[in-house]
């Protein structure tokens, strides 16, 4: 299964994103930027989607629909497009952080016999295959696996920076660090054990990079995405606030 967090206002995107979810900005005429990560999912063979819609998600909806031009709309699986919701004995409110967002759908999760979920953001540009991802995730018996790139230090500062031993096990996090004492930077594409899943996730811990990442250091593991040296892009403006990495 994979978790495609959709819910992000996108403030840097200015009146683009001002009436829609920043996935569902418009790329390339007929498209939207969540299609990316959708045809990863596709081309992936993975076949169960769930998205996690929050800010203005019309737009996003009425896109995706039942997901039949990525030939999702099916019986078993498929893709379901889910909201913040009210239930008996919680309190009525928004989601916290991406963290906060899976903490309030994994009943949804646990339904899927998979031991692993693929949690991936809705609104990045790039192109990747996460079956070898998911794969070395197993092997290593990780609780969770982080795809990374390397970037300029300059560019540091405004991600999830780690540093790992010569195992790739990650041993520090920094998230969004004044001075990184790393290039090496999260794409936002993790794969997490379930069980792990239900570990770290909690009330107190709201965000991916900034709580739940830093905390399970040692049982984490990272992988450089090099599968057809793709190039991954940040949807931000202006051009000072674009991040982009090409494996050379």
């Amino acid at each position: 299964m994979a978790v495609i967090l959709a819910g992000g206002e996108g403030e840097r995107l200015s009146i683009l994103s001002s009436v829609r979810a920043k996935p569902a900005v418009p790329f390339g005429g007929k498209y939207r930027i969540i299609d990316f990560t959708l045809s990863n999912c596709v081309n992936s063979e993975i076949d169960n989607v769930v998205v996690l819609t929050q800010y203005n998600p019309r737009s996003l909806n009425d896109h995706i629909g039942l997901g039949r031009p990525w030939d999702l709309d099916r019986n078993t699986g498929g893709v379901k497009m889910l909201q913040p919701y009210i239930a008996r004995g919680r309190v009525a409110e928004w989601y916290r952080g991406t963290a906060d967002a899976v903490l309030q759908n994994l009943n949804v999760m646990e339904h899927d016999p998979s031991d692993t979920i693929v949690l991936l953001a809705g609104d990045h540009i790039y192109k990747m295959d996460y079956q070898p991802f998911v794969a070395a995730h197993r092997s290593k018996r990780a609780d969770v696996t982080i795809a990374v790139r390397r970037v300029p230090l300059s560019d540091a500062t405004r991600m999830g920076i780690l540093a790992m031993d010569e195992t790739s096990r990650v041993v520090e996090w920094q998230e969004k660090p004044k001075q990184p004492k790393s290039d090496l930077a999260s794409m936002g594409v993790y794969v997490f054990s379930k069980r792990a899943l239900r570990r770290w996730l909690s009330e107190d811990r709201i965000d991916f990079g900034g709580n739940v990442i830093s905390t399970a250091t040692g049982r984490t593991w990272a992988r450089s995405s090099r599968t057809g040296k793709p190039t991954w892009r940040c949807s931000r403006i202006p051009r000072s606030s674009t991040c982009t990495t090409r494996s050379g």
